[in-house]
C-alpha cells in the first residue's frame, strides 16, 4: 500500500520527460514554449491583482509582495517565477524537471534576482514542513498521477490565511479541438501528446477537490484567447478550455 501511495503522489515520470526534452527552448518567445509566453501576460496580471487584493498590498510600493513567501510548483524555466520575485516576494520554484531547474537558475543570475531554485515536489517539501503564503499551481494538476492527493499535498502546504491560485484545462470537445487539435496539431504551439484530454479537470470537479483539502474557493476565471487581437483576456464567464481557481486556507 505504501509503494501504491507514493506512486500516486510522485509526479509522472513520463510528464517530466516531455518538459525536459524542451527546456532549453523556456525563454524563447517563438519556440516552443511560444503559448505560454503569449499567455503569461494574463496569468500574472490575474495572479498579482488576487494577491494583492488578498494580502491588501500596496501598490504605490516599489516590492508590493515584501514579506510573502511564494511557491511557484512546476516551475519550469521561471516565467511566472521571476516577476513574482521583482515585486518583492521571497519565492521558491520547484520542479521535477532538472534541466527545467538548470534554465531557471541560469536566467535568473542574468536577472540578477535571488530565486531559490530547487529539482523538488510539493511532497518532498511537505515532508521537510516547509509553509508558503501563497502557492502557484499554474498548469500542473493535469499532469499528476492523482489530482486530489496532490492537491492535500498544497494545502498543506499552505499556512493560515493563505492563497492558492490553480490553473489547468477543461475537458470537453472544445478542449480538445482547440488545446490539443488546434495547439498541437493545426497551430503547432506545442509538441505533439503534450497533453492528454482524458487528464484534464472540469471546473467543478476541481473545485471541489479543492475543498476537499479544506480550502475555500473565491474565484473562478477563464483565460480566453482572441483570435482577432492574437492575445489572451480574463473572463468571468468563460472557462470552456483553459482556466484558474483562487483558494484560501482559512
Amino acid at each position: 500500500m505504501v509503494a501504491n501511495m507514493k506512486k500516486n503522489l510522485e509526479v509522472d515520470k513520463d510528464e517530466i520527460s516531455k518538459f525536459e526534452a524542451m527546456a532549453s527552448e523556456w525563454w524563447d518567445p517563438n519556440g516552443k514554449f511560444k503559448p505560454l509566453h503569449m499567455l503569461n501576460p494574463c496569468r500574472l496580471e490575474y495572479i498579482t491583482n488576487q494577491i494583492k487584493a488578498h494580502f491588501n498590498c500596496d501598490d504605490d510600493d516599489f516590492e508590493p509582495f515584501k514579506g510573502i513567501k511564494v511557491l511557484d510548483i512546476g516551475c519550469g524555466g521561471g516565467l511566472l517565477t521571476e516577476p513574482i520575485a521583482r515585486l518583492g516576494a521571497s519565492v521558491v520554484g520547484v520542479d521535477p524537471a532538472e534541466k527545467n531547474i538548470k534554465v531557471a537558475q541560469l536566467h535568473t543570475q542574468k536577472s540578477n534576482l535571488d530565486i531559490d531554485y530547487r529539482v523538488s515536489t510539493a511532497e518532498k517539501l511537505l515532508a521537510k514542513k516547509e509553509f508558503f503564503d501563497v502557492i502557484l499551481n499554474m498548469e500542473v494538476v493535469e499532469h499528476v498521477p492523482n489530482p486530489l492527493n496532490y492537491l492535500r499535498t498544497c494545502s498543506k502546504l499552505l499556512k493560515n490565511n493563505g492563497l492558492m491560485t490553480c490553473s489547468t484545462i477543461n475537458r470537453n470537445y472544445k478542449s480538445y479541438l482547440w488545446a490539443i487539435i488546434g495547439a498541437e496539431y493545426i497551430m503547432k504551439w506545442l509538441p505533439k501528446k503534450t497533453h492528454e484530454w482524458n487528464k484534464f479537470i472540469k471546473p467543478e470537479e476541481l473545485s471541489s477537490f479543492i475543498e476537499k483539502t479544506g480550502l475555500k474557493v473565491i474565484d473562478e476565471s477563464g483565460f480566453v484567447f482572441n483570435f482577432v487581437k492574437w492575445d489572451w483576456n480574463l473572463s468571468r464567464e468563460d472557462l470552456s478550455v483553459n482556466y484558474v481557481i483562487s483558494s484560501i486556507k482559512s
